[in-house]
């Protein structure tokens, strides 16, 4: 059975897909959130890892489908070393996926626990690096509205990898961002 992307634009072509299952191999667990699962997926055609994020849309009412739209819609906007990337959107019957970036290093918040001290420079630069991401965010008229160390993550697992790379920290989970239009904003 194919699915079609909701029919958006993506690198200038119409993306149709058929089944997730067909195009990618669910591997363990990565974490879990309130409505989604997020399991390393493996893509077959290429052997490429991936993050896919995976909401049960049969209970969702009308206005869960437009909050998954726009999530959709607006990590498929994003582009920035500091943002995970979406790569693929596929709506089927009683599931919706979400590809990311795979990203390996976990989240910044288990990584200020583990290290008990963050230098004022190893602070500075996890900050510019979230700010980075935030700027480019506002510039494309998106508001995050969920900023928490659990929502960074870092590129890689090498230990003080978020104070040495320019791009090791990555936001992630857009579920509460909103476009915001001039005075016109999207709450729904």
């Amino acid at each position: 059975m194919a699915a079609v992307l909701n029919s958006t634009p993506v690198s200038n072509s119409i993306v149709i897909s058929t089944r997730f299952t067909d195009e990618y191999d669910l591997k363990e667990e990565l974490g879990k959130g309130a409505f989604s699962i997020v399991r390393r997926c493996i893509q077959k055609s290429s052997a490429q890892e991936f993050a896919a994020k995976i909401i049960n849309t049969k209970k969702l009412s009308s206005r869960d489908h437009q909050k998954l739209d726009r999530e959709a819609r607006i990590c498929r906007q994003l582009k920035h070393p500091n943002i995970v990337r979406l790569h693929e959107s596929i709506s089927e019957e009683g599931f919706h996926y979400l590809v990311f970036d795979l990203v390996t290093g976990g989240e910044l918040f288990e990584d200020i626990v583990a290290r008990e001290f963050y230098s004022e420079a190893d602070a500075s630069h996890c900050i510019q690096q979230v700010l980075e991401a935030v700027r480019h965010c506002h510039e494309s008229n998106i508001v995050h509205r969920d900023l928490k160390p659990e929502n960074l993550l870092l590129a890689s697992k090498t230990k003080g990898a978020a104070v040495k790379e320019t791009s090791a920290l990555e936001l992630a989970d857009f579920g509460l961002a909103i476009e915001v239009n001039g005075e016109q904003t999207q709450w729904y």
